[in-house]
C-alpha cells in the first residue's frame, strides 16, 4: 500500500461544498483483502483508537463503522476513518470523510475536510502510517503524533484577533483567503478587495502605525491635540535612565519606546537601582527605552475603529488566587492547565510566563514564587496589564463616560489611525477622565479581550472592522460568470467577455488561451483552472469575472471561486473518458455539475434544452437546496423542453427565421441575426450559434441592453476575436479551416459545418488526444469516417500525451477503412508534413480541414503564407431546397 499524492482541494470540488484534502490511495497487494481478513487486525485498532467505536459511517448510528470493520472493509475507508478520530483529540475536530474508487484497479481517493490545512495534512499521513503498522504487526506511538498535530495547529492557525475579524466576514458573506502563514487576508473579489492583518487593514496608514511605534512621539503628538498624556523622557543608557528619575515624579515607568505586548515593561519604581535594572531589561527589547510619570489609577483599554469607540475593557495584571496549600509557582502551573489558556495568542487567554519582569517585581515588594499566599488572597504577579503576559479584561463598553469616549476618538484621529488601541489610566473609567492620562496609542490591537472577555459582555469588534472596510450595503464582490461543457466553452466565453467589455466594465477573464484583463493577455497557456479563477479574483481593477471552468481544474483543485452569479453548462459529450476516474458522461457531468451547483441563490443556470443530461439538471437533487433562475436555449424552436419551460413562464433563447430570439412566456424578442455574426460563418456554423445564443442568455442575466449585444455580437469575427476556434482563412483559391477539436462532439459538428461547402473538394488533417482511451479514439475515429471528407490525413499532435510516434494516426487509419472502406486516408505523423502535402496537392476551391492541438501557431504560419482571415465560404451551389436540407443536417449533428 502506498499513497499516489496528496492534494489540497481549496474551493467546492466533487466531494464537498468545502475544503478537502484528497489522498490518492494504491493499495497494490491489499486490494483484494479486507480487515475481516487480518486476523487480530480490528481489535489491535479499537485499542489504538476507542473512539472509532462511536462513528456511525453508514449504518446511521454509533457502532456502524465497527460492524463494518468486523464485516470486512477496505483499507482507504478505514485510514479515512483513521484520520478524522484522530483530529479530535489534536484540537481540529472534523466529521466529514469519504472514500471512492480513482479509476484505475486497487487506486482509491480518501478525502477528509479540514479547518487546519498542515495539520490535517499530518493526520492524514498518520492515518496511512498507522494502518500500515497494524497490518506489518509494529507498534504506534497516537499520542507523540496527536501532539505532533496539536503543536502544528497551534503554529500556523489563525490568532483571536484574526479569527474574529473572518468570523465577522463569514457572517456577512465576504469571500477571503490567507495569503501566508501569519495573519496576512484578503477579502473581497475584483475592486473590492481589501487586505487585512491581524487588526492592521489596507486604511491603515504606515505613517499612523510609525507614530503609534514611537511612545515618545506619540505622547508629543497627544500634547499638541490637547490630549493628556504622561511626560516622559527617551534614553539610551542606564545612567540617563537613573537621571530622568530625578527629572521626573516619582514613580515612574520603564519601557522599550517602540515595544509592544508589555514585553519589558517595569512599572511603579522609584529608585535608581530599580530605574536601572529595569532598562537593561528593557534595553534587551529596543535600544531607545522610554522613562516616564506613572500615572495612578485602573488600566483600561479603549479601541477605536473608523472614528468612534467600539469597545472598552479593564485589564487586570496576571496573578493568581491562593488556596493556602500551593506555592504561587505551583498556582501558577495550576492556572496555565486552564483550558482557556494557551501559549502566545493561539487561546483567550495567553498562559503565565515568569521572566526577569516577574523575579524584579516580586523582589522589590519582598515576594517570591515559593511563598504560598493565603486562601482568598489575589496574588498580583506584574504590574502590567497586558493579556499577552497573562493578564485578564472585563469588558466596560456600556460604563464608559461620552466624555472620555470623545476624547478616545480624538486621540485616535490625532495620528489618523483607523484602528487604534487606546491605553487609559483613569479612577473609574465612567466618570470624566480627571487627573487620569492617555498611556499609549496602539496600531494592530488585540481584540480577543473584546471578543472574549473574562468577564462582561462580548462586543463584535471584528464585525466594525469589517463594517469600517465594507459599510452596509456596500458590495465586497463582482459578478462571476463561469462557463462549463464539453464544447463551446472558450467560444462562449469569449463571446461573454466581448459583450460586457462593451458596457465599460474591466473584464477578467480565463480561457485555455490565456487570462486576460481589460482585452489584455496577462497570461498565456491554458488557464481554466482555480489559480487562474484566483487571479482574475485578485485583481483590484476587475469589475467582472467571465472564468472558462474546466473539468481537469475541478476535480485536481475545486473551485477557484465559492459563489457565481451566472452559470452555463454548453453541452456534455464523451471526453476524457479514461481520465481521472471518469468511465461515462454521467462521471463528466457530475463533475461539471458543481459548476451548477455553485450559482447563488437567486441567480441563473444558463442550460442547453437539446442536451438530455443538461435538460434534467434544473431536476437533479444536487440543485434543490437552493433557488435559482432557470434559462434554456436550443437552435430548434420546437424543442419539447424549451417549450414547456416558456409556457410555464421561464426564459428561453432560440433560432426563428434566422435570428436569434429572446422568449418570455408569450413575449418574443429579436435579439440578432444569426448571419450578422461573423463567427457564425453567415450563419452556416450552427454551433456557434449555440454558442451565441448561450452568451446573450448570460448577459441579458446580467442585465445587458439587447443593442449592447447586438452591436458585440456584430464585431465578434472567428480569427480576431475567438484565436483558435473555427478560424478560417482564404489562401489563393482555396480555404483551410483551423480547429482544436478533440472530441466526437467538436468532429461532428465541424464536419458537419464543412458539409455545407457542396461542390468543393473537402480534405480532413486529424489527430487525437493520446491520453484519451482507446474507445474514445475509435469513437472519435468512426465520427471523422462519417464526417463526409473527400480525403483525409491521420497526423500526430506536437504533444503525443504517453502514445508512440504514429500510434494514433495508425488507430485513425484502421478505423476510418474500417468504417468507410474506399475512403481516401493516408497517414503523415508529422503535422507541419501532412500541412504541406495537403497544400502541395489542393485543388481551386477546396476546403482543407486542420484539426490542431496549436491552432494560433498554424494560423500565423499561414499568415506568412499569405492567407487570409476570411468569415464565410461562398456557395458554389444555389436552391432553396438544397439549403434547407443541408441546414436540416447540421442541426442534427449539432
Amino acid at each position: 500500500m502506498r499513497i499516489l499524492t496528496i492534494r489540497t482541494l481549496q474551493g467546492p470540488n466533487v466531494f464537498a461544498n468545502w475544503p478537502v484534502l484528497r489522498m490518492t490511495l494504491d493499495l497494490e497487494d491489499l486490494a483484494e483483502t479486507s480487515s475481516a481478513e487480518v486476523p487480530h487486525f480490528v481489535d489491535r485498532l479499537l485499542a489504538l483508537l476507542p473512539g472509532l467505536g462511536e462513528h456511525h459511517c453508514s449504518r446511521g448510528k454509533p457502532g456502524g463503522f465497527v460492524e463494518r470493520l468486523r464485516e470486512g472493509t477496505y483499507w482507504g475507508h478505514i485510514i479515512e476513518h483513521v484520520a478524522l478520530q484522530l483530529s479530535e483529540p489534536a484540537g481540529i475536530g472534523v466529521t466529514y470523510g469519504k472514500t471512492v474508487y480513482a479509476g484505475a484497479p486497487g487506486v482509491y481517493d480518501v478525502v477528509v475536510e479540514f479547518e487546519n490545512e498542515a495539520a490535517m495534512r499530518l493526520l492524514l499521513e498518520a492515518a496511512f502510517e498507522l494502518v500500515t503498522a497494524l497490518l506489518e504487526g509494529r507498534p504506534y506511538d497516537v499520542a507523540a503524533k496527536v501532539a505532533e498535530a496539536a503543536q502544528v495547529a497551534e503554529e500556523t492557525a489563525l490568532g483571536p484577533s484574526t479569527r474574529a475579524v473572518v468570523k465577522a466576514a463569514e457572517k456577512r458573506g465576504i469571500p477571503w483567503s490567507r495569503l501566508n502563514d501569519e495573519s496576512l487576508l484578503v477579502f473581497g473579489y475584483g475592486k473590492h478587495r481589501r487586505f487585512v492583518q491581524a487588526t492592521t487593514s489596507c486604511n491603515t496608514s504606515f505613517v499612523a502605525v510609525e507614530i503609534a511605534g514611537d511612545k515618545q512621539l506619540t505622547k508629543e503628538l497627544l500634547e499638541r491635540a490637547g490630549l493628556p498624556a504622561p511626560k516622559g523622557v527617551v534614553v539610551r543608557t542606564a545612567g540617563d535612565a537613573a537621571r530622568a528619575l530625578g527629572e521626573l515624579r516619582a514613580p515612574v515607568v520603564v519601557k522599550p519606546l517602540d515595544g509592544n505586548q508589555g514585553k519589558g515593561v517595569s512599572l511603579n519604581l522609584r529608585t535608581e537601582e530599580q530605574v536601572r535594572e529595569a532598562f537593561e531589561i528593557a534595553r534587551q527589547h529596543r535600544s531607545r527605552v522610554l522613562v516616564e510619570e506613572m500615572v495612578s489609577g485602573r488600566n483600561y483599554r479603549v479601541l477605536v475603529v473608523n472614528g468612534r469607540v467600539v469597545a472598552a475593557s479593564e485589564r487586570l495584571p496576571a496573578h493568581v488566587v491562593g488556596d493556602g496549600q500551593h506555592t504561587v509557582a505551583e498556582l501558577i502551573e495550576l492556572e496555565n492547565r486552564n483550558p482557556l489558556r494557551a501559549n502566545g495568542h493561539n487561546g483567550v487567554l495567553t498562559k503565565i510566563v515568569v521572566d526577569d519582569v516577574v523575579r524584579a517585581g516580586l523582589a522589590k515588594h519582598g515576594r517570591s514564587l515559593d511563598e504560598v499566599p493565603a486562601p482568598g488572597e489575589r496574588f498580583f504577579l506584574r504590574e502590567s496589564v497586558n493579556l499577552s503576559t497573562g493578564g485578564i479584561a472585563r469588558d466596560v463598553t456600556d460604563e464608559i463616560h461620552p466624555d472620555t469616549a470623545r476624547m478616545c476618538e480624538r486621540a485616535a484621529r490625532a495620528i489618523d489611525l483607523d484602528i487604534c488601541g487606546i491605553d487609559l489610566v483613569a479612577e473609574d473609567i465612567a466618570k470624566p477622565l480627571g487627573r487620569g492620562a492617555i498611556i499609549e496609542l496602539n496600531a494592530a490591537p488585540g481584540i480577543r479581550m473584546h471578543e472574549h472577555p473574562s468577564e462582561g459582555k462580548p462586543r463584535d469588534v471584528g464585525g466594525a472592522i469589517v463594517e469600517m472596510l465594507y459599510p452596509p450595503g456596500a458590495p465586497s464582490r463582482i459578478p462571476i460568470v463561469s462557463i462549463t461543457g464539453t464544447n463551446g466553452k472558450t467560444t462562449t466565453t469569449r463571446m461573454v467577455g466581448h459583450i460586457l467589455g462593451a458596457t465599460g466594465a474591466t473584464v477578467g477573464m480565463t480561457t485555455t488561451e490565456g487570462i486576460y484583463v481589460g482585452g489584455h493577455c496577462v497570461e498565456a497557456g491554458d488557464t481554466t483552472g482555480p489559480g487562474s479563477a484566483r487571479t482574475i479574483l485578485f485583481d483590484p481593477t476587475v469589475d467582472i469575472a467571465v472564468l472558462e471552468t474546466a473539468r481537469g481544474g475541478i476535480v485536481r483543485r475545486g473551485l477557484g471561486y465559492d459563489w457565481s452569479d451566472v452559470a452555463i453548462m454548453t453541452n456534455i459529450g464523451p471526453d476524457h473518458l479514461g481520465q481521472d476516474g471518469i468511465e461515462s458522461v454521467e462521471d463528466l457531468l457530475w463533475i461539471k455539475m458543481v459548476v451548477a451547483e455553485r450559482v447563488r441563490e437567486g441567480g441563473t443556470l444558463v442550460l442547453n434544452a437539446e442536451d438530455p443530461l443538461l435538460a434534467a439538471v434544473p431536476q437533479h437533487r444536487r440543485m434543490a437546496k437552493i433557488s435559482r433562475k432557470i434559462v434554456f436555449f436550443a437552435l430548434d424552436a420546437s424543442n419539447a423542453v424549451l417549450r414547456a419551460h416558456v409556457a410555464q413562464g421561464g426564459t428561453g433563447y432560440t433560432l426563428k427565421d434566422g435570428a436569434i430570439v429572446e422568449l418570455q412566456g408569450a413575449v418574443e424578442r429579436h435579439i440578432v441575426g444569426a448571419a450578422e455574426i461573423p463567427a457564425t460563418f453567415a450563419g452556416a456554423a450552427l454551433f456557434q450559434v449555440a454558442n451565441a445564443m448561450a452568451a446573450i442568455a448570460a448577459c441579458r442575466a446580467q442585465g445587458v441592453a439587447v443593442e449592447t449585444i447586438q452591436s458585440s455580437l456584430k464585431t465578434f469575427d472567428a480569427c480576431g476575436k475567438n484565436h483558435g476556434r473555427v478560424n478560417l482563412y482564404r489562401l489563393e483559391d482555396s480555404y483551410v479551416l483551423l480547429d482544436y477539436g478533440h472530441n466526437p462532439g467538436a468532429f461532428r459538428a465541424t464536419c458537419a459545418l464543412a458539409a455545407q461547402w457542396e461542390g468543393r473538394r473537402i480534405t480532413g488533417i486529424v489527430s487525437l488526444p493520446g491520453d484519451r482511451s482507446n474507445a474514445l479514439l475509435e469513437a472519435c475515429a468512426c465520427e471523422i469516417a462519417e464526417g463526409g471528407f473527400h480525403r483525409i490525413i491521420a497526423k500526430d499532435d506536437g504533444d503525443r500525451r504517453g502514445r508512440a510516434p504514429g500510434e494514433v494516426p495508425a488507430l485513425l487509419h484502421r478505423v476510418v477503412t474500417e468504417v468507410k472502406p474506399g475512403q481516401p486516408c493516408q497517414v503523415i505523423p508529422d503535422e507541419h508534413e501532412a500541412i504541406e502535402h495537403a497544400l502541395a496537392t489542393v485543388e481551386p476551391g477546396e476546403v482543407i480541414v486542420l484539426f490542431t492541438e496549436d491552432a494560433p501557431l498554424m494560423g500565423e504560419m499561414l499568415t506568412r503564407m499569405g492567407a487570409v482571415a476570411v468569415n464565410a465560404v461562398p456557395e458554389l451551389r444555389s436552391g432553396t431546397r438544397g439549403r434547407a436540407r443541408r441546414r436540416e443536417e447540421a442541426v442534427a449533428a449539432v
